[in-house]
């Protein structure tokens, strides 16, 4: 089973490196079951600093350009541009640990009907209290997936930037809704492949990510704003926040 790793990356010079490695080493850990099958493509998008020439640098990596700037243009591109059954959408902040892809693979041969997995993100780059306070908000996130899609027959649950989605139901889904640029695009994304398939949201595959946002705009200030464009692109089918700030690392 082919598996293409999208990566959208806005001006990510500083930590895409890291991140690539990560699933360069993910491949080679699961050599044994994926064998050569896979794939890893860097969308470039709209990027101003040296993005697109270090993720060129790193061997077996596919470069493309969105010059429209947008997570769900990206991924899209990304998407139009793979060739796997499996699309992993991991974000340029995003590190896989060891396990991962066998935990996907596995997820995918063993679920009826699967075309939707995700699992949570631990922060590095911020006190363990933040941790804590995250994990809390996953599982009450989790709480009311369960409840708006068992009681309500209502919506799913993915995490941006972890998750993976299989390319047949991808292609049913037609075109993208621009309107989600950034905040409440994996939650479009989880409602619209739930009327497709089996959409699912595991504690069994966490992936580290930058705590960059918690720490320049505060976790109850992004737990908010997340749980409002949950809501709002679950019940009202659009974003809540419609701009966003990008905090990235500058060069030391």
């Amino acid at each position: 089973m082919k598996i293409s790793f999208v990566v959208p990356a806005y001006n990510e010079q500083v930590l895409l490196p890291r991140s690539l490695q990560a699933i360069r080493d993910e491949i080679t850990r699961a050599g044994q079951v994926l064998g050569q099958d896979a794939e890893i493509i860097v969308v470039n998008n709209a990027s101003t600093d040296n993005t697109r020439a270090v993720a060129e640098s790193i061997a077996g990596v596919q470069v493309v350009d969105e010059p429209r700037k947008g997570l769900v243009q990206a991924r899209w591109c990304g998407f139009a541009h793979s060739t796997g059954a499996l699309i992993a959408n991991i974000d340029a902040d995003t590190i896989i640990p060891a396990g991962w892809l066998t935990e996907v693979l596995h997820q995918f041969e063993h679920t009826k009907k699967l075309v939707g997995l995700s699992g949570p993100y631990v922060y590095y780059g911020v006190p363990k209290r933040v941790n804590m306070v995250v994990a809390g908000y996953y599982r009450a996130a989790w709480l009311a997936y369960i409840i708006n899609h068992y009681v309500l027959n209502v919506g799913a649950m993915l995490q941006g930037g972890n998750f993976v989605v299989q390319r047949e139901a991808m292609l049913k889904l037609g075109n993208p809704d621009h309107r989600f640029s950034f905040y409440g695009e994996d939650t479009d994304m989880a409602n619209r492949l739930s009327k497709v398939g089996r959409v699912k949201f595991t504690f069994r595959l966490p992936a580290q990510s930058s705590g960059r946002r918690l720490v320049g705009e505060g976790v109850f200030t992004i737990g908010l704003r997340y749980t409002m464009n949950f809501i709002w692109a679950t019940f009202r089918k659009k974003p809540f926040t419609e701009e966003w700030q990008d905090i990235r690392e500058e060069l030391s």
